[in-house]
């Protein structure tokens, strides 16, 4: 039931009560005063104010009082079920159901589909973990061989030439500049050199996260922990961001460990071509049963509700969380930076349990 409704009903119960309290006190009135009883009534005080007022007070009282146990009952039999529900929409699913504070027969049967709801959510996110475990082979290969080879190409071909003409350009451009000071030239050649040099470092920038997007996807035999430390030293080595991580060591499932490891590379590529951070902190680590990953940054963040949000970099994070059964929740403002959390579900033998029981004691 709604405030609104709650509110509708106690009037309801108010104006009920007050008008029956007023015709039981008409009566009496009448058969102890028979004569000019309905003025006797009017005249008639308790606690120093007039009978129809106090009983006007005693009907509002009662309908707050109303009100108020009314809304009490409904969070008592509602709370059971408030949890569960939250935990379901999070991705949650090792939780008890909890028997009800009070007895109401209904929500015995509504527990028991929130329990069968539970259990085939999690039957789905075992089976699509297993799916997606499973290798699907073209032409011979595995998409993943097919989608490492094309980025090695690409990193290759990136790496030689266009890195490396940057660097030149780099290189000439710092000399230019040098001999501009000692030559003293004019204010404006030497803002355009300065415009250009920040072109070409913007362009550097751009380059180093399209070679740390185009990394190796898997993990090639190390851990989720130290590959992602390994990933966050190299590039606290060639960005100015300063970075602070907490990275607990995890064994989880190969294909896991795969998405999440290309998750990271994701997040730090879009943070270094888009957010303009100078501080960012990743944190990786169990709670309750599920993976939990946060990217905090503080850049310029953007509004999630516009087009921009569904890039092709987040949408691909997306997509590769759901293939694990996991959830990514987006919190960002304009000029307030970026929070990115990641859930994912580990699944162990047994930690299913039956509530059934519970229930209907």
């Amino acid at each position: 039931m709604t405030k609104p409704l709650r509110i509708i009903v106690s009037c309801v119960v108010g104006v009920a009560t007050f008008l029956t309290l007023l015709l039981l006190g008409m009566s009496i009135v009448q058969v102890t005063h028979t004569h000019d009883w309905f003025f006797t009534f009017l005249q008639m005080q308790i606690l120093f104010m007039p009978m129809v007022l106090f009983l006007l007070l005693l009907a509002f009282s009662s309908g707050v009082v109303f009100f108020f146990i009314l809304g009490y009952c409904q969070r008592m039999v509602l709370k059971p079920i408030e949890q569960p529900l939250q935990n379901l929409a999070a991705g949650k699913y090792d939780f008890k159901i909890t028997k009800p504070s009070i007895d109401y027969q209904p929500m015995h049967g509504i527990q028991e589909d929130i329990q069968m709801i539970r259990d085939k959510l999690q039957m789905v996110s075992k089976e699509l973990q297993l799916s997606n475990a499973q290798p699907k082979l073209f032409n011979g290969q595995t998409k993943e061989q097919i989608l490492t080879e094309e980025r090695h190409r690409l990193a290759r071909e990136l790496h030689d030439s266009v890195s490396q003409e940057l660097f030149a350009a780099m290189m000439l451009l710092s000399a230019m500049n040098e001999q501009a000071r000692k030559k003293q030239v004019e204010e404006n050649q030497q803002k355009q050199l300065t415009m250009i040099t920040d072109i070409i470092t913007t362009a550097q920038s751009e380059m180093r996260a399209l070679l740390l997007h185009l990394r190796p996807v898997n993990l090639e035999g190390k851990s989720l922990k130290t590959g992602i430390e390994q990933l966050l030293i190299e590039l606290q080595s060639k960005v100015t961001i300063q970075i602070r991580w907490q990275i607990a060591d995890l064994h989880l499932p190969t294909i896991i460990e795969d998405q999440l490891f290309r998750v990271v590379q994701e997040l730090l590529s879009n943070t270094l071509r888009h957010a303009k951070a100078q501080e960012l902190e990743v944190y990786l680590n169990e709670v309750n049963q599920q993976i939990q990953l946060r990217f905090i940054d503080d850049g310029i963040g953007f509004d999630i509700s516009k087009e921009k949000a569904g890039s092709y970099g987040l949408t691909n994070i997306r997509e590769r969380i759901q293939g694990v059964g996991g959830t990514v929740k987006i919190i960002s403002f304009n000029n307030q930076g970026t929070s990115v959390e990641i859930k994912v579900p580990i699944f162990k033998e047994g930690n299913v349990s039956d509530d059934s029981s519970a229930i209907s004691r």
